[in-house]
């Protein structure tokens, strides 16, 4: 079903609600606007508003409608035909227009029915971003309950083996791959973290401008990096470097492809994340706290540790979370810098894999979407959405705790 030609005549239809919201606006006034409480403009914005919103947001729950029916394979009829579908949306959007420009009065407060309008769309898309995580959440759930309806949730939550079979008899126990998805982040941050930060308070505290200006943009073009070309870097440089250097003589391994070789290349990617917005924080920092230091006779060095960085904490944390999540979420570097083998074990020169590795590969090829080997993508999905909300409550936690001590 086509939008366009409902989705351009209802822009059409509120261009000519504006013009006519003036043209009525200031033939009210007679001359004088001085005559209106509001300003012909804003009678003319009312009326535009009230022709478009209404039209987008009918265009809108009717396809979703549609969707919905489809999808459910539910009996009830969404209207949809080529005639019945624009004729809809354009009669909801006269409607509104006309209403509009016959509350056109000397009266009216046009002003705040447009603020009004202009906060229900606010609010819309609030909404639509609620909608959308819920939305998500529900579709995991929903393929999560299929596939626990054919394979066991007890073997899946505590079996230590990840063996999947299309032919039957798949061991898919997820403690390897959830081993392999926090070893792999913990490793990445426990490098990021630290040279972030630290590179956020020197640009922010010690760097001179011209310095700062340049240090800043080249750092945050590595987030800029496709994850590809750091898997790529992963493979032919840092990994083959670590074996040559460090595992094999050593005798910890003898393969390219390992965790740190990962987490390396993520720390890498993760630098940006961490050291822009830290230092963006710790810029914002009243310059009036540093002063009242100062004057105690602090130095630089205990100001930034005693007064700053507590300051900050809130929005640190935040970076640091970003971080996390960005490294939990990675794909490509893990597959080309870190493996696919689904092990537990502590040795970082060792190839692992993570939960996202998995849920690529078992949903790639010609798959049964009835099958448990595939299914359990979902619940892989599901499981990685529930650690990330676990994250983002400890943050929120940790940030709640510490501003308590400040309050």
């Amino acid at each position: 079903m086509s939008v366009t030609f409902p989705f351009l005549a209802v822009l059409a239809l509120a261009a000519l609600a504006y013009a006519a919201g003036l043209a009525r606006a200031r033939a009210v006034a007679g001359g004088d606007v001085r005559s209106l409480v509001a300003l012909p403009k804003h009678h003319a914005l009312n009326a535009a508003l009230a022709t478009l919103l209404p039209g987008l947001g009918v265009m809108l729950t009717w396809l979703l409608a549609i969707r919905v029916t489809e999808t459910s394979g539910s009996t009830v009829l969404v209207p949809g035909s080529a005639l019945t579908f624009p004729a809809v949306i354009i009669g909801a959007a006269l409607l509104g227009g006309a209403l509009a420009l016959m509350r056109i009065t000397d009266q009216f407060r046009a002003r705040i029915a447009a603020e009004r309008w202009i906060i229900g769309l606010l609010i819309a898309a609030s909404t639509i971003a609620i909608l959308t995580t819920l939305g998500i959440v529900l579709s995991l759930l929903a393929e999560t309950i299929s596939f626990f309806s054919s394979y066991s949730w007890t073997d899946f939550f505590l079996s230590l083996v990840w063996q999947p079979n299309f032919r039957g008899d798949s061991q898919l126990g997820i403690l390897p791959l959830i081993w392999g998805t926090l070893y792999i982040s913990f490793l990445a941050l426990l490098f990021a973290v630290p040279v972030g930060l630290f590179a956020a308070i020197y640009l922010s505290e010690y760097a001179g401008p011209r310095l700062r200006a340049v240090a800043k943009p080249v750092i945050e073009l590595l987030a800029g990096i496709p994850t590809i070309v750091y898997g790529l870097f992963a493979l032919v440089t840092v990994g083959p470097l670590l074996r040559d250097v460090i595992a094999r003589p050593t005798g910890l391994g003898d393969s390219a492809s390992s965790v740190l070789t990962a987490a390396l290349v993520m720390a890498i990617m993760l630098i940006p994340f961490v050291s822009s917005l830290s230092d963006d924080i710790i810029n914002a920092v009243p310059q009036s706290m540093r002063d009242g230091s100062y004057g105690l006779g602090a130095t630089q060095s205990e100001t930034i540790r005693k007064v700053v960085l507590p300051a900050a904490l809130p929005g640190i944390v935040g970076a640091v979370l970003l971080a996390a999540s960005r490294a939990i979420g990675e794909t490509m570097i893990v597959v080309l810098g870190a493996g696919a083998a689904a092990r537990l074990s502590l040795n970082p020169f060792e190839a692992m894999t993570t939960i996202t590795v998995k849920i690529v590969s078992q949903l790639t090829g010609d798959t049964d979407f009835n099958s448990p080997e595939t299914l359990v993508a979902f619940a892989l999905g599901l499981t990685l959405f529930v650690i990330t909300l676990g994250l983002n409550i400890l943050a929120l936690y940790i940030v709640r705790r510490y501003r308590e001590q400040y309050e």
